[in-house]
């Protein structure tokens, strides 16, 4: 048998959203940007997919820019907004347990003069909105939170993060990564006071190489790619017409009777959770709860080191990440575990399992009997 729960990292790619972006890359393969009839069928894909999109968030199509992906989207909503606001102020407030995309980004503009305030968060990895209200000051120009943390799926109060971020300083942007969130939950940035969110079309059952950067309309912010002035010149370079069709597809699927499927995430949640409790020496991290996010099960195998155990479960076809898939390969460049206080041997042995609407009970019941046969065996050689 075979369990992939490793969706956070990636998921399959749905047919549909599949079959659009075959279709594109042979038959309607022109260049949106041109003028002739293969390059206007082109263009229009990408313009249904920026409307399905935008229906998805009940924003505008303009107020969607197609990028490469997450990280791209993450680093155009920071550096971006942090160039052309910088005459306004330098300070710009995080927390400190986001993506490398964000983490990096913002080491990135701290070299270059302007200040950063990393969040703290509690030991279920959420933070304190009235440590984030009272961090806000008049030079403030940003605030990026992500609304689904990638390592143990921590919930954060991102609604109500923009209604006091812009309570204290209506001239602040407040952005959110969404790229764990987008195709999980309802997100209307206009009544949650987002101006930029970001989202990734891979998690989503759509190809990889492709996201978006919602930008709230006159958000202040700079491109970060330079050239031939596409979307409305705030990202250049060649639209990629059969990765955004796809997107478009996939989120039109993921958005189709979404409150149906969150039921059964949480209900496979509560079920593996459930089944985890019944195995010696384990403890998941964070809620497990309709207060996180459906389909993220961070555990800790104490006595296991995490790559060891991802590779036994490999083994026997099931497929896990140790934290999340941008550090599985550098466990130690991880921040959320360590940032909820879990010790050196907590961390250095949990694993993250991530499901998605294609996740099945069978499979979570193989996985535990796995890990019930391997734990044991695998204990004998604890090094810590």
């Amino acid at each position: 048998m075979e369990a992939y729960l490793d969706n956070s990292a990636t998921t399959p790619c749905s047919p549909a959203a599949a079959a659009v972006v075959e279709k594109l890359l042979t038959d309607d393969f022109g260049n949106p940007s041109s003028m002739h009839m293969k390059g206007v069928k082109a263009e229009k894909y990408v313009k249904e997919a920026a409307e399905a999109i935008a229906k998805t968030l009940r924003c505008r199509e303009k107020e969607i820019v197609f990028t490469s992906g997450g990280t791209e989207s993450n680093n155009l909503a920071i550096i971006g907004t942090a160039l052309a606001n910088a005459r306004s102020g330098k300070h710009i407030i995080t927390t400190a347990i986001e993506h490398p995309s964000v983490k990096n980004a913002m080491l990135f503009l701290q070299e270059r003069g302007f200040e950063i305030s990393w969040l703290p968060v509690d030991s279920n990895g959420e933070i304190s909105l009235d440590e984030l209200e009272n961090a806000v000051r008049d030079d403030t120009i940003l605030v990026s939170v992500m609304m689904v943390n990638n390592e143990m799926g921590a919930l954060e109060p991102v609604a109500e993060a923009g209604k006091r971020i812009h309570a204290k300083n209506p001239h602040t942007i407040f952005h959110v990564d969404a790229i764990q969130a987008y195709g999980k939950f309802r997100i209307t940035p206009k009544n949650m006071d987002i101006d930029l969110l970001s989202a990734s079309g891979h998690k989503i059952h759509g190809p990889k190489g492709v996201g978006f950067l919602y930008i709230k309309e006159k958000t202040k912010i700079r491109p970060i790619i330079f050239g031939g002035g596409q979307q409305r010149d705030m990202r250049s370079g060649t639209i990629n017409a059969p990765g955004i069709a796809g997107m478009g597809v996939a989120a039109k699927e993921s958005y189709t009777d979404l409150e149906k499927k969150t039921d059964e995430l949480y209900a496979l949640k509560a079920y593996f959770a459930e089944k985890l409790a019944s195995l010696d020496e384990v403890s998941i991290n964070g809620k497990t709860g309709r207060d996180s996010a459906p389909h993220i099960v961070s555990v800790s195998f104490p006595g296991v080191r995490s790559e060891v155990l991802l590779h036994a479960l490999e083994g026997r076809g099931i497929y896990v990440s140790a934290g999340s898939a941008c550090a599985s390969s550098h466990p130690a460049t991880g921040t959320t575990l360590p940032a909820i206080g879990l010790d050196k041997q907590h961390q250095e042995s949990t694993l993250r399992f991530s499901f998605s609407t294609r996740t099945t009970r069978e499979e979570l019941d193989y996985t535990c009997e796995t890990l019930a046969e391997l734990l044991p065996v695998l204990r004998r050689y604890r090094r810590f």
